[in-house]
């Protein structure tokens, strides 16, 4: 694992991203978007998994304006207290602008191919969602993001693949909100979907308290065939 720094675009400092590089490059990049916890293990574990699927992973740390360098777990309660501390200081705006710039750099880094995708997991999830409506990252895939039914204003603005992965008994989530997304998505040329049935919030956070093995490899493997039917070049011979 290596770190980079990354210029913040509104000029206010640089902040780092853990890289995680494939065996074979060139290669397409992942923009992996960090839970509430910071950039953590099981954040430095999905950046090996996607090196393992032969793309460059990336995961900036988006708490660096709040405190850098942020990194717990999901295992007490004084870790849970924290989290939500950091959620409710963390700027999304800012966050963003901070994902637009690593979508940059991810496009430039050596070996990499040009083509760059983000996804992200429970805040993440919502961030990657935002970022379908906003960058032009190539491909977005949101695991399990909150709130998501206050972005649906924002659909027709989706113009690459957007992967929905929804928990069925997301306690973060309300029904009402989670049916609302379905139904704006449904038909959507780019967005595609999926709810899984009794799966709860943090489903596919490997050792997580929520953990659901069958609902994580049945979405593992939705996210990795768009990842590479969006993602890959062929390079001239």
């Amino acid at each position: 694992m290596a770190t980079i720094s990354i210029k913040a675009a509104d000029g206010s400092g640089s902040f780092h991203a853990l890289v995680v590089e494939p065996k074979a490059k060139p290669a397409g990049a992942v923009v992996l978007i960090q839970e509430i916890f910071g950039v953590n293990d099981a954040m430095r574990a999905a950046a090996n998994w996607v090196a393992d699927l032969g793309f460059i992973a990336i995961c900036p740390d988006l708490f660096w304006r709040i405190e850098p360098g942020i990194d717990i777990t999901d295992k007490t309660e004084a870790e849970w207290k924290r989290a939500f501390e950091l959620l409710q200081k963390f700027d999304q705006a800012k966050g963003i602008e901070d994902l637009k710039a690593t979508v940059a750099a991810a496009r430039k880094l050596p070996g990499a191919n040009g083509k760059v995708g983000t996804m992200g997991y429970c805040l993440g999830g919502r961030l990657a969602f935002m970022m379908a409506e906003q960058s032009d990252a190539d491909v977005n895939i949101s695991y399990y993001g909150v709130a998501l039914d206050g972005l649906l204003d924002g659909l027709a603005n989706v113009k690459k693949p957007l992967i929905v992965h929804i928990a069925d008994k997301d306690e973060y989530f309300p029904p009402e909100g989670r049916a609302k997304v379905v139904a704006a998505t449904k038909g959507h040329p780019q967005i595609h979907t999926y709810v899984y049935p009794n799966a709860d919030h943090a489903f596919a956070r490997v050792g997580g308290v929520h953990w659901d093995g069958r609902s994580a490899a049945i979405a593992n493997g939705r996210s990795v065939e768009a990842l590479v039917a969006t993602l890959e070049r062929v390079q001239p011979i």
